[in-house]
């Protein structure tokens, strides 16, 4: 209990007598997979990886929904690939025992974390559970239709094997697993859950045969020129990668547009066995300045040195390019890491671009690109919003500040262009 108190709970001076208040649970990096299972059995895998942020916090609770039959499986710590400790508890122990929102008449995953929640840090989970639900899931007129209202900002759903796609109501990627089975996912990017529908059907053996020699077809199949070379300009090999499951989440904090300078933190996962830096290539125009770096799991503060030119080569450190002069990375390093294990980072700098961020005139200037899926633009005090280029999530922080949140579920970059003028 008094490790509770301490890391749970705050403390404030109310007329001379002490109030204490929990702090609620909070959590992001929210991904979910959905793996459908036999249609008859109306039921689907659910694969839901989270990070739990509320420092000092030693419980994580998971809401179990109304209207679907649960099983638990398992749950795992994602920095370790341990398994950890839970139990189903009813609303009013969840609101007395870490989760004060939580609401009487649900009932909760409860999750013993491997460590507590760092201040400033996160305990990253994957909660592997079974849901059966008739009204969400079933088939009809010779189809399968998943029709689900999903809340959470990253998903994809996964089709039973030997079915194809009929429909889909939501801007998603496709992509055939090397299991055979469908893939789709999709980023959301409003403020409220998707009603999200598929319908499928199965596969049906095609009885029209055609020829078996390639001669004989009605139509050439495209073959490589008698050098073996490729020239086809379509990308025959290309492998996407899924989009929403990408978990770089990149924060630009403006200074004031006469110094060119943003602070920015950029978060990043890496499960690679093996590797023990991370290096970042500082982008041609640009300068960065005071780095740092942590481990957001154990807040643990990283070795951080910025390389120019020879000195890159000079550490065996691989850009997947040419070293020159003018080259400047900044390199984190940690333990390696193990089999089975991963470690997130925060990483960060202030960055010195007069090419991209500058005043000019009375305005403020913002015109640079953007590659990673979820990136969020913070204006400097004082400012107020005059142009935004791209469609993005807009709203102010605690001091007054403009924040523009940007979601992006193509697999290329989109040019961010935003003015400001001084209030």
């Amino acid at each position: 209990m008094l490790f509770i108190f301490r890391y749970c709970l705050t403390l404030l001076f109310i007329s001379g007598s002490i109030v204490l208040f929990a702090q609620p649970q909070t959590q992001r990096d929210s991904y979910t997979r959905y793996e459908l299972l036999a249609p008859e059995t109306h039921s689907f895998r659910i694969i839901y990886d989270v990070s739990a942020t509320t420092s000092g916090a030693i419980y994580y609770y998971n809401t179990l929904r109304k209207g679907s039959e649960h099983q638990i499986d398992a749950v795992y710590d994602r920095m370790t690939g341990t398994a950890l400790k839970w139990t189903i508890v009813d609303g009013a122990h969840a609101k007395t025992n870490g989760h004060p929102r939580a609401s009487d008449d649900y009932e909760y995953l409860k999750v013993i974390l491997a460590r507590p929640v760092p201040e400033g840090g996160i305990a990253r989970l994957r909660i592997d559970k079974t849901y059966k639900d008739a009204k969400s899931y079933f088939a009809k007129d010779g189809q399968i239709i998943f029709d689900r209202s999903l809340g959470i900002k990253r998903n994809s759903v996964v089709l039973p094997a030997g079915y194809e796609l009929v429909s889909c109501n939501y801007p998603s990627q496709v992509d055939l697993e090397d299991s055979g089975r469908l893939k789709l996912s999709f980023m959301n990017r409003g403020a409220v859950g998707v009603p999200y529908k598929i319908v499928a059907k199965p596969l049906v053996e095609n009885k029209k045969t055609l020829a078996s020699k390639t001669d004989e077809l009605p139509w050439p199949a495209y073959q490589p020129k008698p050098s073996g070379r490729d020239q086809s300009h379509a990308r025959l090999n290309y492998k996407i990668n899924e989009r929403a499951y990408q978990n770089r989440d990149i924060v630009y904090f403006l200074q004031q547009p006469e110094s060119h300078d943003f602070r920015l933190y950029h978060d990043y996962t890496e499960f690679r066995e093996g590797v023990d830096k991370y290096v970042n290539v500082v982008r041609k125009g640009s300068k960065a300045s005071n780095p740092s770096a942590k481990i957001l799991d154990t807040g643990e503060i990283l070795k951080v040195e910025t390389l120019k030119g020879q000195a890159v080569a000079d550490k065996g450190i691989d850009i997947g390019g040419e070293i020159t002069p003018e080259t400047e990375v900044v390199v984190i390093w940690f333990d390696a890491v193990k089999k089975g294990e991963s470690v997130r980072l925060r990483i960060e700098e202030t960055y010195t671009d007069a090419n991209r961020y500058l005043l000019y005139r009375d305005e403020l200037i913002w015109d640079r690109s953007f590659g990673r899926n979820r990136n969020t633009v913070i204006l400097p005090e004082g400012w107020y919003l005059t142009t935004n280029a791209i469609p993005a999530i807009i709203d102010q922080t605690e001091t007054g500040q403009p924040r523009l949140r940007y979601v992006n579920d193509r697999p290329d970059n989109i040019a961010v262009f935003i003015k400001g003028k001084r209030r």
